[in-house]
């Protein structure tokens, strides 16, 4: 199954009845699409920890994980969103070992990404993932019947005849 290269368009840190969420785009291709994903305030936070760079006096649990990944000789090669069931998305953690060796660990999306800002590692999504759940691609939607209009228009224009400006009688 081929994988999609994706960046971090937003982090939403939610609080009360506001859900956090973090927004995927697709990188580069022929269209971008957005992939939004609910998660927890708490890993929220860590995210957006991660991708600012904010130091903490002692390791966070992210930091903890990834510090014991390099520890034991392994590296985060890579993230993947690889599956979708309603609105629970299900990812994997991609380990390369010392020895060369790919392992693939079941993780949340959100600790999945938490890991790969800390680590630098790519993040990526399915295409079954891709499909069932961006959002459409609003601007090309936009265009779409901005062109329809268009040309409903200069068929309109097209097609008048002299007649259609004449005095009409009573």
């Amino acid at each position: 199954m081929a994988l999609i290269r994706m960046d971090i368009q937003t982090v939403v840190v939610g609080g009360g009845p506001v859900a956090s969420l973090i927004v995927l785009r697709t990188r580069g291709g022929e269209k971008e699409v957005q992939l939004p994903i609910r998660i927890g305030s708490i890993e929220a936070t860590s995210i957006s920890m991660g991708i600012n760079g904010a130091p903490s006096k002692r390791p966070m649990t992210h930091d903890l994980l990834l510090s014991t990944i390099k520890t034991l000789g392994g590296k985060l090669e890579s993230v993947t969103i690889a599956k979708v069931e309603g609105t629970t998305f299900f990812a994997r953690l991609n380990i390369r070992l010392s020895n060369d060796d790919l392992r693939a660990v079941d993780a949340r999306p959100s600790d999945a990404i938490a890991l790969a800002v800390r680590a630098g590692a790519p993040i990526f999504a399915t295409e079954d993932v891709v499909s069932t759940a961006t959002l459409p691609d609003f601007a090309a939607v936009e265009e779409t019947e901005r062109q329809h209009s268009l040309e409903e228009f200069h068929s309109f224009v097209e097609n008048l005849s002299p007649a259609d400006f004449g005095e009409q009688s009573e």
